[in-house]
């Protein structure tokens, strides 16, 4: 050893490169992980969409259930002014009256059809409803978690920079 200067100045660069490497290592570590969570993040919120979209359509078909019903029941009322005028009239009229009244038991069941129809979709609204509901507290969850990641992660780069800064201080003559 004819310089220790020189190789004291190599050892410090062979370990401030072994301190790049080990520094670039993690930092690969962590972009992978957090693109594996933005990944989950996308196909999360690709999830809540299609949700989204079934429960619009689901509301759009459920309105014109409810026009439906209320067209059914406009009919219903003038089948039954109907059924009132013509119980009025002769005898020779009675079978039309009795047509009218089994249009009416008819146009109730299928109210009645229509009536259970829209529960079962409401009960379905509802479950989704509530499964969307936990996907966003899920979502909620997993957005908390990177948070705290990020924050974590912050913390530690202040803490190097900090230390590098001590470092150089340390370095650099006074």
């Amino acid at each position: 050893m004819k310089n220790p200067p020189q190789s004291l100045l190599i050892v410090f660069a062979v370990g401030l490169c072994g301190l790049c490497t080990w520094q670039w290592y993690g930092q690969v570590l962590q972009q992978k992980q957090l693109n594996a969570l933005a990944q989950i993040n996308y196909d999360q919120t690709v999830a809540i969409q299609g949700y989204t979209n079934s429960i619009n359509t689901m509301d759009h078909q459920i309105a014109q259930m409810d026009t439906r019903i209320t067209e059914l029941r406009d009919s219903i009322g003038s089948n039954n002014a109907v059924i009132f005028a013509l119980r009025a009239d002769n005898s020779r009229l009675t079978s039309l009256a009795d047509q009218y009244s089994n249009a009416v038991v008819v146009l109730d069941g299928r109210v009645k059809q229509a009536n259970d129809s829209i529960r079962r979709q409401n009960e379905a609204v509802k479950s989704l409803g509530q499964e969307r509901d936990e996907y966003v507290n899920r979502l909620n969850e997993d957005i908390k978690e990177r948070n705290d990641i990020v924050a974590k992660y912050n913390a530690l780069v202040k803490q190097i920079e900090a230390i590098q800064a001590a470092q150089s201080k340390k370095q650099s003559p006074p």
